[in-house]
């Protein structure tokens, strides 16, 4: 695409109300930026079809088998990369289930890797050393909605029978037309013209936020609105692990701490071990059988 394309994107435009940045006050530009969060809610709230959409979508693959997996450049790569790493600890999502691919590899998790975006052939290499199939879900994500390297993903995840989601900051792009379910996130000129780390990274943000929070509800990582499946990798997901055993089971402190030991930790585990008066082993079988459902293994 041409730059003269490029200049036509609304994520590319400049506001027709936009003040001299240099001589304006500092209070002044804080409350300008948290205006603009009022675009950043009308835009979600205007996609929140096309959202639910996906997750749907995301969620049936997923009980299949399949992955979810980011693909994106720059900003929109590293709000993917640390969407997926949060998975883990929050939802115990198992090695590989939720991946961010992004533009120019790990070197481009905390710095510019200058050109890797304009590389389609590249996001290929990568999806294909993942073995892409037809069960995973492919999210790319792109605020001009034209990058070459999501583009190539994209249309790679079509060849392979994945499903395809695009989200981006301009209506009617590339990167819609190419997926199975387009979420455009049109938030309007940025405060700095272009700096789509700004409103439209905001809007990313929290649609991957959506769609990775409300696939592992799908998914029963969650009981009520409990993250019962939290890894409790450190002292504070410790203490909160054992604080969600007692408030689910109304054990006290005493049998909260011995079923966790009980269960390595595990806190589903120690809820069915105390819910159902079963040993760890047991409960794990059930848990198993319901296939990581709490609430059915409760019987609920």
């Amino acid at each position: 695409m041409t730059e003269t394309n490029l200049g036509a994107l609304t994520t590319e435009e400049v506001r027709s109300d936009g003040p001299d940045l240099g001589i304006t006050a500092t209070p002044l530009l804080v409350g300008m930026m948290a205006d603009d969060l009022a675009d950043v809610q009308a835009a979600i709230r205007e996609a929140r079809a096309a959202i639910a959409d996906a997750i749907d979508r995301i969620v049936d693959r997923m009980r299949a088998g399949g992955r979810l997996i980011y693909l994106g450049a720059g900003t929109s790569g590293r709000l993917a990369l640390m969407d997926a790493a949060e998975c883990v600890p929050t939802f115990a999502a198992g090695p590989g289930q939720v991946v961010a691919v992004i533009a120019g590899g790990p070197q481009a998790a905390g710095s510019a890797v200058e050109g890797a975006e304009d590389d389609p052939l590249e996001a290929r290499r990568r999806l294909a050393g993942l073995g892409l199939g037809p069960l995973d879900a492919v999210v790319g994500l792109s605020a001009s909605g034209v990058t070459p390297f999501v583009l190539g993903g994209m249309a790679m995840a079509a060849e392979v029978g994945a499903l395809t989601v695009g989200i981006c900051g301009n209506a009617g792009s590339a990167l819609s037309d190419a997926a199975d379910v387009g979420i455009d996130l049109v938030v309007g000129p940025e405060l700095i013209a272009g700096s789509t780390r700004l409103k439209s990274g905001t809007a990313q943000k929290v649609v991957l936020n959506a769609i990775s929070t409300i696939t592992m509800v799908r998914l029963g990582k969650t009981y009520r609105n409990l993250m019962v499946d939290v890894r409790p990798v450190s002292a504070k997901l410790r203490d909160r692990s054992a604080r969600i055993v007692g408030s689910i089971t109304g054990a006290d402190e005493r049998a909260v701490r011995g079923a966790l030991r009980a269960a390595d930790g595990d806190t589903k585990t120690a809820i069915v071990m105390i819910r159902r008066g079963l040993p760890p082993v047991a409960a794990r079988a059930l848990l198993q059988q319901c296939h990581g459902s709490l609430r059915a293994a409760l019987g609920e």
